[in-house]
């Protein structure tokens, strides 16, 4: 439940300003359809999903959207200054921090739905793995050779520059994609890691005998995520990350003001989307006025 609605945000994010402010009074929808498509619940299941997920959103709509507005205007205003390793670190433990704000808050009600499945639904959502693994390997590439995997991750990176700040130059692109060559391949150890942690999922289904216990041990698989991780995955993810921060310190001292602007500019919208949407109805109604 708590990873549906992170995942409905990220999407309605990724897609525009615009779809952000039609799309997230609809979560509900996109919720229990992604849940629907994971589990295939039955009818009791469907309207008990979608009592608890109204109760979050309604939470985090009121509670969690003004503070997001407020971490991405720090998030504009650290940009604008020029980044510095201490700023992208900052970003990324803020992401983890509300991530463990909503795993705390919706956790009770994961686990209550989470208890009502049947071995049935349980092979539902191994298939439904099966299919979203199978798709990582086709775009990661994992089933092609060291280059064809390097060459891949720097499509996906030019893209994702791209979306934020606009065109890039030739020789931008050429310095990004030396520059992204030089990290670690880490995306087969991240595949084994999501396996892992989907066999970890199963077994912890298997002990639902006690609700209580159950919810609890939910929650902390939820916010331990890196407990259990292989070795290897382990210390080669953590220098990956620690070069990741370097490697985006170094793009952001190559863009023009024209793409740093670009960059801030739809950081504050998204801030002014997230002001607006957390508004409540009589506010709304008295701002119309």
């Amino acid at each position: 439940m708590a990873r549906t609605i992170l995942l409905a945000l990220l999407l309605a994010t990724l897609a525009g300003c615009s779809i952000l402010r039609l799309g997230y009074g609809h979560l509900d929808t996109f919720a229990v359809w992604t849940a629907d498509d994971y589990f295939e619940l039955d009818p009791q299941q469907r309207h008990e999903f979608l009592a608890r997920f109204d109760r979050l959103h309604e939470w985090h709509r009121y509670e969690q959207l003004p503070e997001y507005a407020s971490f991405l205007t720090s998030a504009r205003e650290r940009l604008q200054k020029g980044l510095a390793r201490e700023d992208v670190i900052w970003f990324v433990e803020g992401l983890k921090a509300r991530y463990r704000v909503i795993i705390n808050r919706s956790a009770e009600d994961a686990a209550a739905l989470l208890l009502t499945l049947s071995p049935a639904q349980l092979d539902a959502l191994q298939r439904r793995w099966e299919k979203d693994n199978r798709r990582f390997v086709r775009e990661f590439r994992l089933e092609g050779g060291l280059e064809e995997q390097r060459q891949a991750r720097a499509r996906r990176a030019l893209s994702q520059f791209r979306d934020w700040v606009g065109s890039l130059g030739h020789e931008q692109e050429q310095k990004i994609v030396a520059m992204i060559n030089e990290l670690p391949l880490i995306d087969r150890l991240r595949h084994e890691d999501r396996r892992r942690r989907q066999r970890e999922f199963l077994q912890l289904m298997e002990l639902r005998g006690d609700p209580r216990e159950f919810a609890a041990r939910l929650k902390h698989w939820l916010l331990n995520w890196e407990t259990g991780r292989a070795p290897e995955y382990d210390r080669l993810l953590t220098e990956w990350w620690d070069q990741r921060v370097d490697f985006f310190v170094a793009v952001e001292r190559t863009l023009t003001p024209h793409q740093r602007a670009v960059a801030a500019h739809r950081l504050q919208d998204y801030s002014e989307d997230f002001t607006r949407l957390a508004e409540r109805p009589s506010a709304q109604a008295a701002t119309a006025r």
